[in-house]
C-alpha cells in the first residue's frame, strides 16, 4: 500500500497536480495538530482535573470544544469512562464514524468489515487480538457511533501516575486507548 500510495504521489506530483510540499504540510497537520495528541490531553486532563471528568461526562462535545478540538466528525461527542467494573469499545457498525478532530484519521482495522461486524458479536475477542485480556467478570460494552454522536473512551488512569503532569500523562495514552482496543500505558513504558 505504501508503495502504490509514493508511486502514485510521485505520479500526481510529475504532471503538476499536486504539491508534496502541500502533502506535507496536510499529514503534518493530521499528525501534530488533529489527532491522537489532541484525544490524549483531553483525557490527561479528565485525569488529573475531576471538575474536567465530570464535565466530560455530562457534556463532552463542550468539554472537548473548551480546549479548542472542535470541527468536522467532531461535533457531537460523547466520553465513556473505563473503570475496574466495564472496559467500553467504540464501532462504527455502518461505516467509519470517527472523531477526527481528538483522534486524527481512522485506522485502517477501524473501517475494515471485519473489525466492524466482530466488535460487537465478539468484543472479547477482539479485544483480545489487540493483546487487551480482560478479567472474565469484567463487563464489555460496545458503542456504535454515528454520523450524529462519535465516542471518546477515557482510559483508566494506570497505578503509579499520581506526581505526574498533564503533559506525561499525555504520553500514556495511546490511540487505541482511546478507541477501547488498547489501555494506557504504564509509566514506566512512556516514550
Amino acid at each position: 500500500m505504501e508503495a502504490r500510495v509514493r508511486a502514485l504521489e510521485t505520479i500526481l506530483t510529475q504532471k503538476g497536480l499536486i504539491d508534496p510540499q502541500a502533502i506535507d504540510a496536510i499529514v503534518e497537520t493530521y499528525e501534530t495538530k488533529i489527532g491522537p495528541r489532541n484525544g490524549a490531553r483531553v483525557v490527561a486532563k479528565a485525569w488529573a482535573e475531576p471538575d474536567f471528568a465530570d464535565w466530560l461526562r455530562q457534556d463532552a462535545t463542550e468539554a472537548i470544544a473548551s480546549l479548542s478540538y472542535t470541527g468536522r466528525q467532531g461535533e457531537h461527542m460523547r466520553a465513556v469512562f473505563n473503570d475496574a467494573q466495564t472496559h467500553n469499545l467504540v464501532v462504527c457498525t455502518l461505516c467509519s464514524c470517527y472523531p477526527w478532530s481528538v483522534l486524527g484519521l481512522p485506522p485502517v482495522w477501524y473501517k475494515a468489515p471485519a473489525y466492524r461486524s466482530r466488535a460487537v458479536i465478539d468484543p472479547r475477542g477482539v479485544l483480545e487480538e489487540f493483546g487487551v485480556t480482560l478479567s472474565p467478570d469484567k463487563k464489555i460494552r460496545v458503542w456504535d457511533s454515528t454520523a450524529e454522536l462519535r465516542y471518546l473512551v477515557i482510559p483508566e488512569r494506570p497505578a503509579g501516575t499520581e506526581g505526574l503532569d498533564q503533559a506525561a500523562l499525555a504520553d500514556l495514552v495511546t490511540r487505541d486507548a482511546m478507541i477501547g482496543t488498547g489501555l494506557a500505558l504504564a509509566p514506566e513504558a512512556r516514550p
